[in-house]
């Protein structure tokens, strides 16, 4: 149900102006639009949140990978024009210094925390596009009802205007200026419809849906109340959001990763095994076993500068640690000072400026239908109210994307929370 719905109004008295009733204009109801339908969509069907659980699973995979042993290396080379006289067999493994394996999966454990954190911030992303799409498609539904009553409102003016010509109580002008404005609604409204169609084929491209596939139309929004203030939302949002969690996961992968640029300076091992096997005989003999070391000769130009590069590499991380939390924090202090805003002008425009607006209207015209007040007024009126009813889905529709994305900033839901 909406808010308000002023249409019965006008037309009681433009009906006791005309002597008539105006006719309803009947239109097929389309299907509601559940958002938290859509919500559970996306998560299931949006290709960059797909892609993000895909890398994330990816990441999962390589500590063990990289945990592991080098795989062994097993030679054979035989002697003379006959294979199967005589060969030797040697079997060959190698042994990373102590630590580095260890170092290795840690590397890799922090980059698949990290990227666990980004697939988060991801969902949470998308569906706050998804959410400020919705309600922006809720807007152009209220405008479009808002300007397709106006239409009918000033064919009634024009109508009344022309009778009033007429009869020598009207002038010409009032005719013209209820064209002039009624031209100037269609207008509005070929936008209106526009922007539906946009608005449809993004929320369609978020669903992976074909762009022109049919949605419906959008529930009424409540305005959501703000559960926290804004210290308690930056202590929720340090706790919380995955796009801070993912640069601490950064610096921690580039602590690990400077470790084991450090560790590499230490040599490898390798042990190995072999003897001389007589295919013939069958038997296994001057067997033998080596040992030996990895030299990290070219330490000046490999090692050191590996080092370098992962000290520098911790450097940035630690800046991009900074830098998304003050980003963070901007973002709530930014959306809570828009919804509380919008709920202030909401407020207003629901319970003082429209009701006012309304009778306003109301009251000039009846004045005009027994002359006296001028058609300029009264419509002047009417295309304030519009303003204002506009003015106030607007603000409905801006508190709700602001929670939206705070929502987004914090990383935890705001709505049904209870304090």
């Amino acid at each position: 149900m909406k808010f308000f719905s002023f249409i019965s109004p006008y037309f009681i008295i433009i009906s006791a102006v005309l002597g008539g009733t105006a006719p309803p204009v009947l239109q097929a109801a389309e299907p509601s639009l559940s958002l938290h339908s859509l919500v559970q969509e996306a998560s299931d069907r949006n290709p960059e949140i797909s892609a993000a659980r895909e890398r994330w699973e990816a990441a999962k995979a390589v500590p063990s990978q990289v945990q592991s042993l080098p795989d062994p290396t097993v030679a054979f080379a035989y002697r003379g024009q006959d294979i199967m006289n005589e060969g030797r067999l040697f079997v060959q493994q190698e042994f990373p210094f102590p630590g580095k394996l260890g170092l290795r999966a840690d590397v890799a454990s922090k980059a698949a925390a990290r990227a666990g954190e980004i697939y988060k911030a991801t969902q949470l992303r998308v569906i706050a596009r998804l959410k400020e799409s919705y309600f922006q498609l809720h807007f152009v539904h209220e405008s479009i009802d808002i300007v397709q009553k106006n239409i009918r409102i000033l064919k009634e003016f024009e109508k009344t205007a022309e009778a009033r010509y007429k009869v020598g109580k009207g002038i010409q002008q009032d005719i013209f200026r209820s064209q002039v404005e009624l031209s100037r609604e269609l207008e509005k409204l070929t936008t209106l419809n526009q922007e539906k169609k946009t608005l449809h084929a993004d929320i369609n491209r978020i669903l992976n849906r074909p762009p022109a596939a049919p949605l419906g139309v959008p529930e009424e929004p409540g305005l959501t109340p703000l559960p926290y203030t804004v210290a308690e939302l930056n202590d929720q949002a340090k706790k919380n959001s995955p796009v801070i969690h993912a640069a601490i996961r950064g610096v921690e992968q580039g602590q690990s990763s400077v470790a084991l640029a450090k560790r590499d300076h230490y040599p490898d091992f390798f042990v190995g095994a072999g003897g001389m096997q007589s295919f013939r005989a069958g038997n296994v003999h001057d067997g033998f076993a080596t040992i030996g070391i990895k030299v990290p000769l070219y330490y000046a130009t490999k090692q050191r500068f590996g080092v370098k590069e992962s000290l520098a590499g911790l450097e940035g991380a630690r800046k991009d640690h900074n830098t998304a939390t003050q980003d963070i924090l901007f973002r709530v202090k930014d959306n809570v000072a828009r919804v509380t805003r919008a709920s202030r002008l909401t407020k207003l425009l629901g319970k003082a400026i429209i009701p006012q607006a309304s009778l306003a209207l109301e009251s000039s015209m009846a004045g005009y239908g027994v002359g006296k007040v001028d058609f300029l007024t009264m419509l002047d009126n009417l295309l304030r109210l519009q303003r204002d009813e506009i003015d106030f889905h607007a603000e409905k529709v801006a508190h709700e994307i602001a929670m939206a994305k705070l929502e987004e900033a914090v990383g935890i839901p705001l709505q049904g929370v209870n304090r």
